[in-house]
Protein backbone atom coordinates (compact mmCIF):
# COMPACT_ATOMS: atom_id res chain seq x y z
CA UNK A 1 0.00 0.00 0.00
CA UNK A 2 1.29 3.47 -0.92
CA UNK A 3 2.62 5.19 2.22
CA UNK A 4 0.90 8.54 1.60
CA UNK A 5 -2.40 6.87 0.71
CA UNK A 6 -2.16 4.66 3.79
CA UNK A 7 -1.62 7.68 6.06
CA UNK A 8 -4.60 9.47 4.52
CA UNK A 9 -6.82 6.42 4.99
CA UNK A 10 -5.67 6.06 8.59
CA UNK A 11 -6.43 9.68 9.43
CA UNK A 12 -9.84 9.35 7.78
CA UNK A 13 -10.50 6.16 9.76
CA UNK A 14 -9.79 7.98 13.01
CA UNK A 15 -11.85 11.04 12.16
CA UNK A 16 -14.89 9.37 10.61
CA UNK A 17 -15.11 6.03 12.40
CA UNK A 18 -13.73 6.82 15.84
CA UNK A 19 -13.70 10.50 16.82
CA UNK A 20 -17.12 11.23 15.30
CA UNK A 21 -18.58 8.27 17.20
CA UNK A 22 -17.59 9.71 20.54
CA UNK A 23 -14.06 8.55 21.39
CA UNK A 24 -12.37 11.58 22.96
CA UNK A 25 -9.16 10.18 24.47
CA UNK A 26 -6.52 12.02 22.45
CA UNK A 27 -3.79 9.52 23.30
CA UNK A 28 -5.90 6.69 21.93
CA UNK A 29 -6.76 8.66 18.80
CA UNK A 30 -3.07 9.45 18.24
CA UNK A 31 -2.10 5.79 18.63
CA UNK A 32 -4.77 4.73 16.15
CA UNK A 33 -3.36 7.24 13.67
CA UNK A 34 0.18 6.00 14.25
CA UNK A 35 -0.15 2.19 14.06
CA UNK A 36 -0.39 0.87 10.45
CA UNK A 37 -3.42 -1.46 10.61
CA UNK A 38 -2.85 -2.71 7.06
CA UNK A 39 0.28 -4.54 8.25
CA UNK A 40 -1.85 -6.64 10.62
CA UNK A 41 -4.29 -8.08 8.08
CA UNK A 42 -3.69 -10.71 5.37
CA UNK A 43 -2.27 -9.22 2.14
CA UNK A 44 -5.43 -9.90 0.13
CA UNK A 45 -7.50 -7.91 2.67
CA UNK A 46 -5.25 -4.86 2.86
CA UNK A 47 -7.56 -2.76 0.65
CA UNK A 48 -10.13 -3.16 3.47
CA UNK A 49 -7.72 -2.48 6.32
CA UNK A 50 -9.16 0.94 7.16
CA UNK A 51 -12.84 0.03 6.82
CA UNK A 52 -14.69 -0.24 10.12
CA UNK A 53 -15.10 -4.01 9.94
CA UNK A 54 -13.59 -7.01 11.71
CA UNK A 55 -11.49 -9.05 9.30
CA UNK A 56 -10.39 -12.71 9.33
CA UNK A 57 -6.73 -13.34 10.15
CA UNK A 58 -6.69 -17.15 9.93
CA UNK A 59 -7.15 -19.95 12.48
CA UNK A 60 -10.80 -18.93 12.87
CA UNK A 61 -9.78 -15.62 14.48
CA UNK A 62 -10.40 -11.98 13.56
CA UNK A 63 -8.87 -8.55 13.92
CA UNK A 64 -11.45 -6.33 15.63
CA UNK A 65 -13.00 -3.37 13.83
CA UNK A 66 -11.13 -0.10 14.47
CA UNK A 67 -13.93 1.48 16.49
CA UNK A 68 -14.14 -1.39 18.99
CA UNK A 69 -10.34 -1.37 19.40
CA UNK A 70 -10.51 2.34 20.19
CA UNK A 71 -13.50 1.93 22.52
CA UNK A 72 -11.89 -0.88 24.52
CA UNK A 73 -8.56 0.93 24.72
CA UNK A 74 -10.22 4.15 25.86
CA UNK A 75 -12.18 2.19 28.50
CA UNK A 76 -8.85 1.17 30.08
CA UNK A 77 -8.08 4.82 30.89
CA UNK A 78 -4.38 4.39 30.24
CA UNK A 79 -2.02 7.12 31.39
CA UNK A 80 1.36 5.62 30.41
CA UNK A 81 3.06 3.87 33.35
CA UNK A 82 0.79 0.82 33.43
CA UNK A 83 1.65 -2.83 32.87
CA UNK A 84 -1.15 -4.34 30.78
CA UNK A 85 -2.19 -7.96 30.34
CA UNK A 86 -3.75 -8.63 26.93
CA UNK A 87 -5.70 -11.84 26.35
CA UNK A 88 -5.74 -12.87 22.69
CA UNK A 89 -2.79 -11.48 20.74
CA UNK A 90 -4.33 -12.37 17.38
CA UNK A 91 -2.56 -10.48 14.62
CA UNK A 92 -0.99 -8.11 17.15
CA UNK A 93 -2.88 -4.95 16.19
CA UNK A 94 -4.49 -4.33 19.57
CA UNK A 95 -1.15 -5.26 21.14
CA UNK A 96 0.56 -2.54 19.11
CA UNK A 97 -2.01 0.07 20.18
CA UNK A 98 -1.52 -0.87 23.83
CA UNK A 99 2.27 -0.92 23.53
CA UNK A 100 2.15 2.62 22.16
CA UNK A 101 0.20 3.78 25.21
CA UNK A 102 1.66 1.98 28.24
CA UNK A 103 4.90 0.86 29.87
CA UNK A 104 4.66 -2.85 29.15
CA UNK A 105 2.25 -5.33 27.54
CA UNK A 106 2.14 -9.01 28.44
CA UNK A 107 0.11 -10.65 25.69
CA UNK A 108 -1.21 -14.22 25.80
CA UNK A 109 -2.18 -16.20 22.67
CA UNK A 110 -3.23 -19.86 22.62
CA UNK A 111 -2.46 -20.40 18.91
CA UNK A 112 1.33 -20.60 18.39
CA UNK A 113 1.28 -19.58 14.72
CA UNK A 114 -0.59 -16.36 15.47
CA UNK A 115 1.69 -15.57 18.41
CA UNK A 116 4.81 -16.05 16.28
CA UNK A 117 3.52 -13.89 13.44
CA UNK A 118 2.42 -11.13 15.81
CA UNK A 119 5.84 -11.12 17.45
CA UNK A 120 7.49 -10.81 14.04
CA UNK A 121 5.27 -7.87 13.06
CA UNK A 122 5.74 -5.97 16.30
CA UNK A 123 9.50 -6.52 16.30
CA UNK A 124 9.66 -5.16 12.75
CA UNK A 125 7.87 -2.03 14.00
CA UNK A 126 10.46 -1.63 16.76
CA UNK A 127 8.11 -2.34 19.66
CA UNK A 128 10.31 -3.70 22.45
CA UNK A 129 7.95 -3.38 25.44
CA UNK A 130 5.92 -6.53 24.69
CA UNK A 131 6.25 -9.91 26.42
CA UNK A 132 4.75 -12.86 24.51
CA UNK A 133 3.15 -15.84 26.25
CA UNK A 134 1.64 -18.83 24.43
CA UNK A 135 -0.98 -20.72 26.38
CA UNK A 136 -4.43 -20.64 27.99
CA UNK A 137 -5.39 -16.99 28.20
CA UNK A 138 -8.14 -17.70 30.73
CA UNK A 139 -5.36 -18.34 33.26
CA UNK A 140 -3.80 -14.93 32.68
CA UNK A 141 -0.07 -14.76 33.30
CA UNK A 142 0.62 -15.21 37.02
CA UNK A 143 4.38 -15.06 36.47
CA UNK A 144 4.05 -11.43 35.35
CA UNK A 145 1.29 -10.26 37.73
CA UNK A 146 0.06 -7.94 39.10
CA UNK A 147 -1.35 -5.83 36.27
CA UNK A 148 -2.76 -2.32 36.40
CA UNK A 149 -4.90 -3.09 33.35
CA UNK A 150 -6.25 -6.22 31.65
CA UNK A 151 -7.91 -6.34 28.22
CA UNK A 152 -9.47 -9.42 26.68
CA UNK A 153 -10.07 -9.66 22.94
CA UNK A 154 -12.09 -12.86 23.45
CA UNK A 155 -15.55 -13.30 24.98
CA UNK A 156 -15.98 -15.10 28.28
CA UNK A 157 -19.16 -16.46 29.94
CA UNK A 158 -17.96 -14.99 33.24
CA UNK A 159 -14.94 -13.10 34.54
CA UNK A 160 -12.13 -15.66 34.93
CA UNK A 161 -11.06 -15.72 38.61
CA UNK A 162 -7.33 -15.70 37.72
CA UNK A 163 -7.77 -12.33 36.03
CA UNK A 164 -9.29 -10.82 39.16
CA UNK A 165 -6.49 -12.34 41.24
CA UNK A 166 -3.90 -10.73 38.94
CA UNK A 167 -5.58 -7.30 38.78
CA UNK A 168 -3.92 -4.70 41.00
CA UNK A 169 -5.88 -2.54 43.43
CA UNK A 170 -7.46 0.28 41.44
CA UNK A 171 -6.87 -1.68 38.24
CA UNK A 172 -9.26 -1.92 35.31
CA UNK A 173 -10.30 -5.00 33.33
CA UNK A 174 -12.17 -4.67 30.02
CA UNK A 175 -13.72 -7.75 28.42
CA UNK A 176 -16.69 -8.98 26.34
CA UNK A 177 -18.95 -10.83 28.77
CA UNK A 178 -21.76 -13.18 27.71
CA UNK A 179 -22.53 -16.09 25.40
CA UNK A 180 -20.94 -17.20 22.16
CA UNK A 181 -23.42 -15.31 19.97
CA UNK A 182 -23.37 -11.93 21.70
CA UNK A 183 -21.86 -10.14 24.67
CA UNK A 184 -21.78 -6.94 26.68
CA UNK A 185 -18.54 -4.99 26.66
CA UNK A 186 -17.78 -4.80 30.37
CA UNK A 187 -15.43 -2.76 32.54
CA UNK A 188 -14.45 -4.13 35.94
CA UNK A 189 -12.62 -1.86 38.39
CA UNK A 190 -10.98 -3.30 41.49
CA UNK A 191 -11.74 -1.10 44.50
CA UNK A 192 -10.63 -2.21 47.96
CA UNK A 193 -10.49 -5.79 46.75
CA UNK A 194 -14.04 -5.72 45.42
CA UNK A 195 -14.66 -5.84 41.63
CA UNK A 196 -17.15 -3.18 40.49
CA UNK A 197 -18.80 -3.73 37.11
CA UNK A 198 -20.04 -1.38 34.37
CA UNK A 199 -21.66 -2.41 31.08
CA UNK A 200 -20.56 -0.36 28.08
CA UNK A 201 -22.71 -1.80 25.26
CA UNK A 202 -23.29 -4.80 23.06
CA UNK A 203 -20.56 -6.51 21.06
CA UNK A 204 -19.63 -9.78 19.37
CA UNK A 205 -16.20 -11.39 19.84
CA UNK A 206 -14.65 -14.78 19.22
CA UNK A 207 -14.94 -17.02 22.31
CA UNK A 208 -12.30 -17.36 24.99
CA UNK A 209 -11.21 -21.01 24.88
CA UNK A 210 -9.72 -22.39 28.06
CA UNK A 211 -10.16 -23.61 31.60
CA UNK A 212 -12.16 -20.53 32.66
CA UNK A 213 -13.72 -19.79 29.27
CA UNK A 214 -15.66 -21.82 26.75
CA UNK A 215 -14.79 -25.38 25.88
CA UNK A 216 -13.42 -25.84 22.36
Amino acid sequence: MDLVKEEVLRRRMVEEQIRRRGIRDERVLSAMEEVPRHLFVPPDLRPRAYVDDPLPIGEGQTISQPYIVAEMTAALRLRGPEKVLEIGTGSGYQTAILATLCREVVTVERIPSLAAEASRRLSALGMTNVVYVTGDGSLGSPAHAPFERILSAAASPSVPPPWLDQLAEGGILVLPLGGRMGQNLTRVTMRKGIPQTEYLGGCIFVPLIGEHGFRD
